[in-house]
């Protein structure tokens, strides 16, 4: 399964369902939330594996917790919510507020319902990777590459499926951030995020520069 494919089938929406019920939240905002979230957080991970110890204490959780089975088993998903926060901080660390802040400015998701939102999608991330990770047999010091094979074939497989409009998304995403709206407001809401927020620069970075920035070079 492609990251595409996660993100465009049953499991994306189950979780965009479960987040709509629980929080009240357009299941398209949710959708164009984990459209971006999703390559950033697996961005973010391929980063750190760049580190022989992130990639050992990764290797390892994957290992432990994240076979992959949550993605045919819907019920996990409210159920391993605490476990996607502790998941996040891990990932973003000192910048995760930003990245939420920026999210929730940029998709209109209150702040305090994109946290929670995020910590269900998480661990069903750190299950797609888990899964990839067996099907492929690799250990720590292949995970960088692991990683960064998922972003480089969604990249090429969003690109040529252009009909879509979530399609539409990741490949201006996954693509580096060449935006282009097609009258679609997710693909408008996606170009915001992607344009870093004009005035919302922190660190030199802002969402956009980040997702430029891991995103776009490989």
């Amino acid at each position: 399964m492609s990251l595409i494919d996660l993100l465009t089938g049953n499991t994306s929406n189950q979780v965009a369902e479960q987040a709509e019920n629980k929080f009240g939240i357009s299941k398209n905002q949710v959708i164009a939330l984990l459209a971006v979230a999703t390559p950033l957080i697996i961005s973010y991970l391929r980063n750190k594996s760049q580190d022989a110890k992130e990639a050992e204490a990764l290797n390892s959780a994957l290992d432990k917790d994240h076979n992959g089975s949550i993605l045919d088993d819907a019920s996990q998903i409210e159920s391993r919510q605490a476990e996607g926060g502790s998941i996040l901080g891990h990932i973003f660390g000192d910048q995760k507020s930003n990245v939420e802040n920026q999210l929730s400015q940029n998709t209109g998701i209150s702040i305090d319902k994109i946290g929670p939102i995020l910590a269900m999608l998480a661990p069903v991330v750190m299950g797609y990777i888990g899964q990839q990770k067996q099907q492929s047999n690799v250990g720590a010091g292949g995970l960088g590459d692991l990683l960064g094979g998922i972003l480089g074939n969604a990249s090429n497989q969003a690109q040529a499926q252009q009909s879509n409009p979530l399609n539409d998304i990741l490949g201006s995403v996954l693509g580096g951030g060449q935006s282009q709206s097609s009258g679609n407001p997710l693909n408008d809401i996606l170009g915001s995020v992607l344009g870093g927020g004009g005035n919302q620069q922190q660190g030199g970075g802002g969402l956009g520069s980040i997702l430029g920035n891991i995103l776009g070079g490989k």
